[in-house]
């Protein structure tokens, strides 16, 4: 059974959206980060002076950091059950880049994600059961309203990555999972978020996108399906099968503004994770059918 953690991260808002001119912090850099961070979450709860503490030093897309099976913080998981010292009290570990500038592998940010304004550095809280569950409940408790990083912490990071940085606070995973569906509420992608969420957070779940116009999708085992409709299939499915003859033709721009659709959407679930399959649609039978025999 795997050890119980608290997961969070903590959340760099860049000034202007510039992004850091560093990847990671050096070993002594993300060692002295990390005791900072440390003493700022232990003094909003008690108890966290007791847990271990473990901080990849490396900045991330949120995306990167809400996907299925929560891969950063289960990578810090590992790490911590390697490292030496356990049981001889807690312990402040740090993974950043190694003795000659380099970031290992599973802190490497995607290139392709490294534009965003808002960057974030996963940590975890780890220890026994019954203090990991009751700091993580006070924790969720008050880091979306009292969780700004001290200020010299925020210097910290500012000055460790080589960055402008507007705000620096603490947000539990569901924190930042929250934020994000707000955000994609105000970018018009709200329909997307419940495929999202289920991976992450019921990830046995079936979950269907099924509102026209919006396209068909089927998430099932951690994979998203998604129809892919010709322009008489897609005609036929969005039309309800009414169109009169020659009017698909005069639809034509309206079928590119839903494969551009289809394009965006694809986009957002693969920078968390999640894989697309397509499944052709012609339109002869009932796609949703298609879509469930093909998972």
């Amino acid at each position: 059974m795997a050890e119980p953690v608290f997961r969070g991260v903590f959340a760099l808002e860049l000034a202007g959206g510039a992004a850091p001119g560093r990847p990671a912090l050096s070993p002594e850099e993300a060692g002295e980060l990390a005791a900072r961070i440390g003493r700022d979450l232990a003094a909003l709860v008690e108890g966290v002076a007791g847990l271990d503490l473990v901080l990849a030093a490396a900045h991330f897309d949120p995306a990167e950091a809400l996907r299925p099976g929560w891969p950063l913080h289960q990578r810090l998981a590992e790490l911590h059950a390697r490292a030496p010292g356990r049981g001889e009290g807690p312990r402040v570990l740090a993974f950043g880049a190694d003795a000659q500038g380099e970031v290992p592998l599973p802190f490497q940010a995607e290139a392709a994600l490294a534009g965003g304004g808002l960057r974030v550095l996963p940590f975890l809280l780890a220890g026994p059961a019954g203090a990991v569950a009751s700091v993580a409940e006070a924790l969720e408790d008050k880091l979306l309203q009292f969780g700004m990083a001290r200020p010299d912490t925020a210097l910290a990071a500012q000055d460790g990555f080589h960055a402008r940085i507007e705000h620096a606070r603490y947000l539990s995973a569901h924190d930042l999972a929250a934020m994000m569906a707000m955000q994609y509420e105000n970018q018009g992608l709200a329909p997307l978020w419940s495929l999202v969420e289920a991976a992450l957070l019921a990830p046995r779940d079936v979950e269907w996108l099924d509102a026209g116009p919006e396209p068909l999708l089927r998430l099932e085992n951690g994979e998203v399906r998604m129809a892919l409709f010709d322009p008489s299939g897609w005609c036929a499915h969005y039309q309800g099968g009414q169109a009169a003859e020659g009017e698909c033709e005069r639809l034509q721009r309206v079928y590119e503004h839903f494969l551009a659709r289809q394009r965006q959407l694809a986009a957002v679930l693969e920078a968390h994770g999640i894989p697309v399959l397509y499944v052709h649609a012609d339109g002869s039978g009932d796609p949703r059918i298609l879509l469930a025999q093909a998972s």
